[in-house]
């Protein structure tokens, strides 16, 4: 009798431990139904095919596995078919590129303060639907502008569970906090990736510019941190611009005038008198300076080159629009194409793309810089007054590609300029690449798709009437963007959620 009891109680138990498993199973399961709001596949453990995959050894043809947000294998197709992989989730994207998600070190979502601009929810949604998982947010335009830790924290309230791709921070380095080093310390160690600084007035009122004495004391503390300035280089000189028809508003090349190259060829020559000091064993050691949107590809390019060859710790990024457009083709009074430094003519356009080419140029921005429709005055048509900035976020890996493939732009160029380069520039170290250990943060794209850039196609940036990419015809289809291996894009919708990660220096 007691033997029989026994049995029975073990019976039951082992009942219950399979009740136990079932239930489980069937609630992982339900889950896995009912969808990660984060993401449009549930499944944190899967495979993902192509045969064209972008890693740091070439193109192959394999398949990349993702567990938990991170890449754990990455194997080639013959190896894959050897291979006794696992039972789980395979999506196969055939002939579509598998290349890491871009890195836009150079966005300006001016989210808090003038959200009506850009905002994080609409920037964000524009950069996964374009392929972008990472973005570094420029410290003005919003308001107040980030230059201390009490407006970064604003910044970062701001784009909790409201950012849809990874999100960084640039600080501001203005007159009040340069020769501080104190509140420099305290804004790089509140976490920002690096700091910012124009050398001509920003527009932004409380975003003054810097002398090279700020710069010069600027580029020693950040030495302390290993850790980036961003230098806009422009600098005012009085023209000579005669008066006349020449000289209508409404023209581009009024405005042209205006910002001739010798405003970037002055501000560089002036900025590389103080890089020296982040060579090996100079005095700002372990600073970097990188010089945003270069629109010269005379002087200033060269100069540049010749600091690089002496061991100056310096770079330098141009965006999509230097590249594709040129200041003979700007329509009268279509105040869109406005931004600083200026588009300039189509021989400089093709000494950048030498540039690209060669590695002179090392990587590239979207810049991408919103405001309000009223405020580029396209109804009047002046380029002197109107906003200027470019809006190109969602199209910048497009861009880059239909207009790079006559100059025999490759798979591996793009990722190099979009992906890897600027990973290291803003210290993520876990991004930029299709290897095993990195954030799974992957773009799927189709190169040979072409499509037209209408009032019929989604965009996502707040405000897609002032692109200057409008009623162009592309090629290069964004279909799927992950980011620490949540589907946040594809087909055309994106996750429920906004789940994306602030990536903060530590």
């Amino acid at each position: 009798m007691e033997r029989t009891l026994l049995q029975w109680r073990l019976l039951s138990l082992l009942a219950l431990i399979v009740a136990l498993f079932s239930l489980f199973f069937a609630s992982r399961s339900f889950q896995e139904t009912q969808g990660n709001t984060c993401s449009l596949l549930p499944h944190d453990h899967f495979w993902i095919s192509s045969k064209r995959i972008v890693t740091p050894d070439g193109l192959i043809s394999g398949s990349v596995e993702v567990k938990g947000g991170i890449i754990v294998s990455v194997v080639k197709e013959a190896d894959w078919y050897k291979s006794q992989r696992s039972r789980v989730k395979v999506i196969d994207y055939g002939e579509a590129v598998l290349m890491p998600g871009l890195i836009d070190v150079h966005a300006h979502l001016d989210d808090p303060g003038r959200s009506e601009w850009e905002g994080f929810p609409s920037g964000t949604k524009a950069a996964a639907a374009g392929g972008i998982t990472t973005l570094v947010d420029m410290p003005l335009n919003s308001c107040p502008s980030t230059v201390s830790p009490e407006t970064l924290k604003l910044k970062i309230e701001a784009a909790k569970n409201r950012i849809h791709v990874d999100v960084g921070f640039w600080g501001g380095l203005v007159p009040d906090n340069a020769l501080n080093s104190s509140a420099l310390e305290s804004l790089l160690d509140a976490g920002v990736l690096g700091l910012k600084s124009f050398m001509c007035p920003s527009g932004i009122n409380d975003f003054p510019m810097t002398n090279i004495t700020h710069i010069e004391e600027g580029l020693s503390v950040l030495a302390k941190y290993k850790r980036p300035l961003l230098v806009h280089a422009e600098v005012e000189k009085d023209l000579e611009i005669e008066d006349g028809s020449d000289n209508d508003p409404r023209s581009y090349l009024t405005y042209l005038k205006t910002r001739p190259t010798s405003w970037e060829e002055g501000a560089i020559r002036n900025l590389l008198s103080v890089t020296k000091n982040t060579r090996i064993g100079g005095s700002a050691e372990g600073a970097h300076v990188h010089i945003v949107h270069l629109s010269d590809a005379s002087s200033s390019l060269d100069m540049i080159k010749e600091a690089k060859g002496k061991g100056d710790s310096v770079t330098v990024e141009t965006c999509p629009h230097y590249l594709a457009f040129s200041s003979e083709e700007i329509p009268k009074g279509d105040t869109r194409f406005k931004c600083s430094p200026p588009i300039r003519d189509s021989a400089n356009r093709e000494k950048l793309w030498e540039a690209m080419m060669e590695g002179d140029i090392d990587m590239l921005s979207s810049d991408h810089s919103p405001t309000k429709p009223e405020l580029k005055l396209m109804s009047d048509g002046n380029f002197l007054k109107a906003w200027g900035g470019i809006s190109s976020l969602q199209f910048v890996l497009p861009v880059t590609w239909s207009y790079g493939k006559k100059y025999g732009v490759t798979l591996e160029q793009v990722a190099s300029w979009w992906s890897d380069r600027p990973s290291k520039l803003a210290g993520l170290h876990s991004k930029g690449a299709i290897t095993v250990g990195k954030h799974a943060d992957i773009v799927i794209w189709e190169p040979e798709v072409e499509f037209d850039l209408d009032e019929d196609h989604p965009i996502h940036f707040k405000h897609p009437s002032i692109s200057a990419y409008l009623g162009r015809r592309l090629s290069g289809k964004v279909v799927s963007t992950f980011v620490r291996g949540n589907l946040v894009f594809g087909e055309g919708k994106h996750a429920s959620d906004a789940c994306g990660s602030l990536q903060l220096a530590t």
